[in-house]
């Protein structure tokens, strides 16, 4: 005769029921980070259509991607107080609609209500909590759960954006608009509905304030070598293609090196689970932030095609393996007590080294006629970020 589900025992840390959490996670990070990074396939037609600059075009990405980091911090502690279901369902929403009415707009200004207020709000509320969340319901297999949950941001770079591209020379960017704000909503929709409170929360310790957290040289220190490489990685981002161009490359296979980017992303995130278990986390961690600065030296040297292939792998998996063990490295340090609203504090640092660093480079390439200053700019932040982590280590 069948036992009857014991509910404690079905919502343990670690149990069959937990993964669920990981794929609500996985799936939160595909839509969010797919969405967001397929802009840059929106890019040429918007500007075309409303005879805009490609300065105040790509502004809709820069808002978007402000709003998403900054609100990080407010959406972390809601999801802390409240729970995370109720906000990847307003994330839902936002997404959804700022999609569909970027799709009804006139004017390229009211854009940057829709999609880069609408979606970088969207984006806030669905990524920085449900990846919270996991923290409190893995403890054994915590650095393979959030090996899961990254995989989907990278996934979510590699498909999206081509299939973006591919409604739009269908059909248009406002009907792709559409498919998209559908799909996004949808998919976040059920996420909410799958998602529950950890068991591990902290909500029965006493309340933690966090500036003594935020104030610790081990925070300040994973703080800024995390805008400092992803500064130098956001200058790849926007830059390798055009560079790829300007070497010969023909312009599919120099938009290929972000796909062969995120994919060997995505191989480092799943890789991770592995790695971290062996070497241990914040081992890792400096090492692929070591291996992030040393892949730009292949970019400073080889500018031909299948060197800059090799590079895009390189930092790709070091990339992946980094992003996947952010989370983690936090919790060894602070625990999972009010984890939304600290790593919600921790991702201002991805939002600050999204606009300082194509704006930065840009700046470097129209002054200096050339890309090299740019690259030579993008290591030394790269080898900047992995000398602060360098003294890292955990208290006994």
């Amino acid at each position: 005769m069948p036992q009857p589900t014991n509910p404690a025992i079905s919502a343990a840390p670690d149990s069959p029921f937990a993964w669920r959490m990981a794929a609500a996670a996985f799936t939160a990070g595909f839509v969010v980070f797919g969405i967001v990074y397929s802009f840059g396939v929106y890019l040429q037609p918007m500007t075309d259509e409303f005879q805009a600059s490609r300065v105040a075009a790509s502004a809709l990405y820069s808002i978007a991607s402000l709003v998403w980091y900054v609100l990080g911090p407010f959406t972390g502690h809601l999801s802390d107080r409240f729970g995370p279901r109720i906000m990847v369902l307003v994330g839902a929403v936002s997404m959804g609609a700022g999609l569909a009415l970027t799709a009804a707009i006139d004017q390229l200004w009211i854009a940057y209500l829709t999609y880069g207020v609408g979606v970088g709000f969207g984006a806030a509320c669905a990524y920085v909590p449900t990846l919270a969340n996991l923290g409190g319901w893995f403890v054994r297999r915590r650095n393979m759960a959030f090996a899961i949950a990254a995989a989907g941001t990278g996934c979510g770079m590699l498909i999206i954006p081509p299939l973006a591209a591919f409604l739009i020379s269908r059909f248009g960017w406002r009907f792709a608009d559409i498919v998209l704000g559908a799909g996004s909503a949808l998919l976040l929709s059920a996420c909410a509905l799958i998602l529950t409170a950890p068991p591990i929360s902290g909500k029965a310790m006493p309340k933690r304030s966090l500036r003594p957290v935020l104030g610790s040289s081990e925070f300040l220190m994973l703080y800024v070598s995390w805008m400092l490489a992803t500064t130098a990685l956001f200058i790849t981002f926007v830059f390798l293609p055009q560079f790829a161009v300007i070497h010969g490359a023909d312009p599919v296979a120099a938009s290929a090196l972000l796909s062969i980017l995120a994919g060997a992303g995505v191989l480092g995130r799943l890789g991770m689970g592995v790695l971290s278990d062996r070497v241990g986390g914040l081992r890792l961690f400096k090492g692929a932030v070591l291996v992030m600065a040393a892949s730009y030296i292949i970019w400073l040297v080889t500018p031909g095609y299948w060197g800059l292939a090799a590079f895009a792998v390189i930092l790709g998996l070091a990339y992946g393996i980094r992003i996947a063990l952010a989370p983690i490295v936090l919790i060894d340090f602070f625990g999972v007590q009010g984890f939304g609203a600290l790593l919600g504090v921790f991702f201002t640092s991805t939002g600050i080294a999204a606009v300082l660093g194509p704006m930065l480079a840009g700046y470097i390439i129209d002054s200096s006629g050339g890309y090299r200053g740019a690259i030579v700019f993008a290591t030394a932040l790269a080898v900047l970020g992995f000398v602060v982590a360098l003294p890292l280590n955990k208290r006994a």
